[in-house]
């Protein structure tokens, strides 16, 4: 039973480390994308919604994704999907996108915007350190809390 104080708080710490690093790859890939100078005018050829929550008392988020088509330097063709893009942005629209010439399917047609940028991931890096500090916390506290009441009872 013990062990249950320990497995869940270790799982919940190992999806927020993945989620961190989701975050930090997508920062790095911006900001590749915003440092290389490349751009290059894309086709607008889809945009969709995606809905989440919902379930009972829940609220409902909204996620606008967009589907762009550009050619690179290179003459080749990507292809490429991102999410929160603009709403006023809509099917045949042609927008600027930012690339990086090793990984141009990583490109991006948000503006570039670094302190925008590095703020966010900071913020989400703080907020799953917290999540972090306070699963360690929880461990630590059960296992002296269990220790102490292992040896008081062993007293008896």
């Amino acid at each position: 039973m013990d062990d249950f104080f320990y497995v869940i708080p270790g799982l919940i710490m190992a999806v927020v480390l993945l989620a961190a690093a989701k975050v930090v790859r997508r920062a790095l890939e911006l900001r590749s994308a915003w440092n290389s100078g490349l751009t290059a005018e894309a086709r607008c050829l889809r945009s969709y919604t995606t809905t989440s929550g919902g379930g009972g008392d829940t609220s409902v988020t909204t996620t606008l994704h967009h589907v762009y088509e550009f050619m690179t330097r290179e003459g080749r063709t990507v292809r490429f999907e991102e999410a929160n893009g603009p709403s006023t942005v809509v099917e045949g629209d042609i927008v600027v996108v930012h690339y990086a010439a090793e990984r141009p399917e990583k490109a991006t047609a948000q503006a570039p915007s670094p302190v925008k940028a590095a703020a966010g991931t900071v913020g989400m890096l703080v907020f799953f350190g917290v999540i972090v500090a306070f699963c360690v916390g929880f461990m630590v506290t059960y296992h002296q809390v269990s220790a102490a009441s292992d040896g008081f009872l062993g007293g008896m």
